[in-house]
């Protein structure tokens, strides 16, 4: 019953106010939590509620940086009120899959993502995914002034199919909250094949509590699907390169006022 329970309906979070919980104002707090909007386009509230994808990057261990932009209305004036997209592993978690269904979120599932764009949903998601958490140092050969994302071509595709803008956004401090331990590449491998995480982690005191580190959150302007005018594997690549250009851009302009200024940002597409 309590698996499929009425109270894990999305109306139920509407209900008890989820998103005003006082919990995301105390997480927020705690790290800091700022927003920058570093674009042409002015996001008026109008503009906010329409349809987009909104790209939070990176995923870190745990994607502190996309659950702050979609569990509270504080972050929702900038963002907008937005529907997460999560691994489907976290209907394993107590609680946790709750407060997900409250919010309305979305499986990461190419069919649960393309149904909610289809319905007009306004989505928020890591596009880096699982993958992300294993890139970067401490793997081989990464330095730690080399900060790592990954771009999956296959939610571009869902946005042109839906004729929907992709919102670039970098959330600064977001993969130093937890630090992880360097397992072999098979299990990485595992991890992806089960799309699960499947990582030894640890924060402050060496327990799975996060660092205190500021969170920086820049966001970009919306990118839109281009025009028609070339083959549909074209028009994939220049989406994806305007994407990764004003990434970089919102990177490089706002990295020495996080004091990351030797850090540079290494964009992997998949």
């Amino acid at each position: 019953m309590y698996a499929v329970g009425p109270h894990r309906k999305p109306d139920i979070g509407e209900r008890i106010k989820v998103r005003k919980w006082k919990l995301w104002g105390s997480w927020m707090r705690f790290f800091a939590l700022e927003i920058v909007v570093d674009a042409e386009t002015y996001y008026s509230r109008e503009l906010l509620e329409k349809q987009a994808i909104v790209g939070i990057s990176p995923h870190g261990i745990f994607p502190f940086g996309l659950a702050f932009a979609t569990l509270s209305e504080l972050t929702g004036v900038a963002f907008g009120k937005i529907r997460p997209v999560v691994a489907t592993a976290t209907k394993l978690l107590p609680f946790v899959r709750d407060v997900l269904k409250w919010v309305g979120a979305v499986d990461a599932s190419r069919p649960q993502v393309d149904s909610a764009l289809s319905s007009g949903a306004r989505i928020g998601l890591a596009p880096g995914g699982i993958a992300e958490m294993f890139e970067g140092y401490p793997k081989p050969n990464a330095h730690p002034n080399e900060e790592y994302i990954i771009i999956r071509r296959g939610i571009f595709r869902l946005a042109m199919k839906n004729n929907v803008p992709m919102i670039p956004v970098y959330c600064f401090g977001s993969t130093k909250l937890l630090k992880r331990v360097q397992f072999p590449r098979i299990i990485e491998k595992i991890s992806l094949l089960l799309r699960t995480s499947l990582v030894l982690f640890y924060g402050k005191y060496g327990l799975p509590i996060p660092f205190r580190k500021r969170l920086l959150y820049v966001m970009g302007n919306p990118i839109h699907p281009p025009e028609a005018s070339a083959s549909a594997d074209q028009q994939v690549e220049t989406f994806v390169a305007s994407y990764c250009n004003e990434l970089i851009r919102c990177f490089d302009r706002h990295k020495q006022s996080y004091g990351w200024e030797e850090k540079i940002l290494r964009i992997l597409k998949l």
